[in-house]
């Protein structure tokens, strides 16, 4: 089965099609022409094209993954937990649930999440992965695991044979590794960006670890690869038209699972790699995920819908994307590629990632704000921007629902609404159905991350997309709370910092920002619910 790529009401115009074939763009990609994207970008991008190699190039990993993987078996080592941020996780994710095998995976700084993932020991092996090696995430991650296994009696050598690592050559997380004595250390070709890395060490060592098979992904990927300096490839056909609904007002790309066999959780992994590379310079196309292809937000003015693993339907305008899943991750990230040609933008650089992180550490240093509510009804807590809470009678009985009608309100024409939840994925699963909710009750784009994961995928279209976001911001009481060893913050305190950061981050652009504390995660997610169903 090959990439198959289908469109329903949209059209790749003349002059665009034109254009690219006059710009000779389909063989330039191929041959890694650093100038595609222009003079701005071409420094950037000559140091982030090796993606296009990694169909030949991976496979070399799998001998050493299978022997290694076999290895870990026979000593009852069954269970992985990947601790992973952006396009250090998202691509283990999608490969282990679409080929049903259990993957652990750990992007998040909440203390409950992560005791979730502290059990079982006596079978886990951890996988530490971060390209540039000093993500706070994964760090302070590693770092809890290395006691964890000390609690549990494991002197250093064992302790050191429950990782594996996976980064960049010299890396500061590659000289830990060595100093720890890992297991096994994968070194990633350096020319590859976080978001194209799927098929690179990142996406497969965890992946394979757990059990997926990813020689076939390898296969699929190549098969893909030796098409791609075709003229009207599959891939390149995906990026006319991400670039054609761009041009044409329809800057929202609707993603979805569908089909028989759907590749489970693409969505989230297409999210990170269209809105970090996009979203910049005041513009960008602004990957939605839906829970389904008829879900709310599937349609609308400036609206594309995208369904991955079948066809489109109907009148569209829509795009359907075939084939199997390393096929899948070369044709997006490719198509990615194009796109950012048609935009004219650099589609392998992120420059207000940093923003965030750097307002993080300096609120760890100075200590949390000191932010009392505007109100507390029942179990939440609202505060938020005088662009949300201006008018609202907050001392009303519903004063609640009428704050997430202000919040609607808020959102401009051909803007957005993004939910930011900063929780327990796990536990509190339930918080994702106030996308749904609140996607019902506009005609505006509703989008839901979960925080600080998606400070490493949308944070980058937040802040440097088009300005016209209106933000949510869910936080939540600690049940407990875990320390960061050999540190002087707890992860409920980086937690909390992350999320104060990202708020800055956006007042600082004038951003409508409401923020709902839940004194009471399960009930403040359930009078959240009610509230949006009145």
């Amino acid at each position: 089965m090959k990439l198959a790529v289908t469109r329903t009401g949209l059209d790749v115009p003349e002059p665009l099609r034109t254009r690219l074939e006059q710009d000779d763009v389909v063989a330039r990609l191929v041959r890694k022409d650093a100038t595609l994207w222009g003079p701005d970008a071409e420094s950037e991008a000559a140091v982030r094209l090796g993606w296009l190699d990694l169909p030949a190039t991976s496979r070399s990993l799998l001998a050493s993954l299978a022997e290694l993987r076999a290895e870990l078996v026979a000593e009852g080592l069954d269970r992985i937990v990947l601790c992973g941020m952006g396009g250090s996780s998202l691509a283990p994710e999608v490969i282990c649930r679409t080929a049903g095998v259990p993957l652990v995976v750990l992007d998040t700084t909440d203390p409950g999440q992560l005791l979730s993932a502290m059990t079982e020991l006596e079978r886990t092996v951890v996988v530490v992965s971060s390209k540039s090696g000093g993500t706070v995430e994964t760090e302070s991650q590693r770092r809890a695991f290395v006691a964890a296994f000390a609690r549990a009696g494991l002197d250093e050598r064992q302790i050191g044979a429950r990782f594996v690592v996976v980064t960049d050559p010299g890396s500061p997380l590659a000289d830990t590794a060595s100093a720890m004595g890992a297991r096994a250390v994968f070194l990633a070709d350096p020319t590859v960006g976080g978001r194209y890395s799927a098929l690179s060490a990142f996406g497969l060592v965890p992946s394979a670890l757990a059990g997926a098979d990813v020689a076939a992904l390898v296969d699929d990927a190549e098969q893909l690869a030796e098409r791609l300096a075709e003229p009207g490839n599959a891939a390149m056909e995906l990026g006319a038209a991400l670039g054609a609904a761009f041009h044409a007002g329809r800057d929202k790309l609707a993603l979805a699972d569908a089909g028989e066999t759907p590749v489970e959780g693409f969505g989230d992994w297409a999210e990170q790699l269209i809105a970090e590379s996009t979203g910049k310079e005041g513009r960008g196309i602004l990957p939605v995920v839906l829970e389904s292809p008829e879900a709310p937000g599937s349609s609308g003015p400036d609206v594309l819908l995208g369904l991955v693993g079948a066809g489109p339907s109907g009148a569209g305008p829509a795009v359907g994307v075939t084939g199997p899943l390393g096929a899948q991750f070369l044709g997006w990230e490719y198509a990615t590629a194009v796109a950012g040609r048609v935009l004219g933008i650099n589609p392998f650089d992120q420059p207000n990632v940093t923003e965030s992180k750097e307002n993080t550490q300096a609120i760890l240093a100075a200590g949390l704000p000191d932010e009392q509510p505007e109100a507390t009804i029942g179990a939440v807590e609202i505060r938020g921007t005088a662009a949300v809470l201006r008018g609202v009678d907050l001392s009303s009985h519903d004063g609640l629902s009428l704050t997430l009608d202000a919040l609607l309100a808020a959102v401009p024409p051909r803007g957005y609404l993004a939910v930011m939840a900063y929780l327990d994925r796990l536990r509190d699963a339930r918080a994702a159905e106030v996308r749904t909710a609140l996607a019902q009750r506009t005609e505006q784009a509703v989008t839901f991350g979960w925080g600080p994961r998606f400070l490493h995928s949308t944070g980058q279209y937040h802040k440097g997309g088009p300005q016209v976001g209106v933000f949510l911001q869910i936080t939540g009481a600690l049940d407990e709370d875990v320390p960061v060893p050999d540190q002087q913050y707890t992860f409920g305190t980086l937690q909390a910092a992350q999320a104060a950061g990202d708020r800055k981050a956006l007042a600082d652009r004038d951003r409508p920002l409401l923020h709902l504390h839940l004194t009471d995660r399960a009930a403040g997610i359930d009078q959240l619910l009610t509230a949006l169903h009145c």
